[in-house]
């Protein structure tokens, strides 16, 4: 996205963390935003900022062992802040599937593919985590593959997981959905 901070670009009229977060609100108790740049501006939102613990940014992971550090709870719904199109029931299918199974966290699927990133997991993990990324291993794949997962099957709902990496997506999508294109624009 050519260097700017993907939760505060503009998506027809609001940042991308906005749409995020108007749609966890009603799922959750409470929201912490993971951002590495721009924490003054993410602030403002009146929501927990914790950063990386190393200023290296090794990745989703890196925010992952931040919130699960932050957490004043057992168990954190992770989501980019790239996806403005969340399923509403993201946090209860989760929450089901880890029910149905004897799993240590549950992943969002569509049409058969994981969504790393889409997860509910424990916070208990926190140490492992830190192992994993000590190691050199970033890839959310690869920790999700690691452990037991519950998977969620959201094959109905493909376009809660549409996500924005460039700027032809955020046309896309917003062209897909029949919203207003903006020119990208960031905080």
């Amino acid at each position: 996205m050519g260097g700017l901070d993907k939760g505060l670009i503009g998506f027809a009229g609001r940042p991308l963390v906005q749409w995020v977060i108007d749609s966890l609100a009603p799922q959750v108790g409470s929201i912490m935003i993971s951002a590495n740049r721009n924490r003054d501006v993410y602030a403002r939102y009146g929501l927990e900022v914790v950063s990386d613990p190393e200023p290296s940014y090794k990745g989703p992971l890196a925010g992952v062992l931040s919130a699960m550090r932050a957490a004043r709870t057992d168990w954190i719904l992770t989501v980019p802040c790239d996806g403005p199109f969340l399923p509403g029931d993201l946090l209860t299918r989760l929450t089901k599937a880890m029910s149905t199974g004897d799993a240590e966290m549950a992943v969002a699927a569509t049409g058969g593919r994981i969504q790393p990133v889409y997860s509910l997991q424990p916070v208990t993990l926190s140490s492992e985590l830190a192992a994993f990324i000590a190691k050199g291993s970033y890839r959310a794949a690869q920790w999700i593959g690691r452990h037991r997962c519950a998977l969620a099957d959201f094959s109905h709902q493909q376009q809660g997981f549409a996500n924005v990496n460039s700027h032809e997506d955020l046309e896309r999508l917003a062209r897909t959905l029949g919203l207003p294109v903006n020119a990208p624009s960031s905080d």
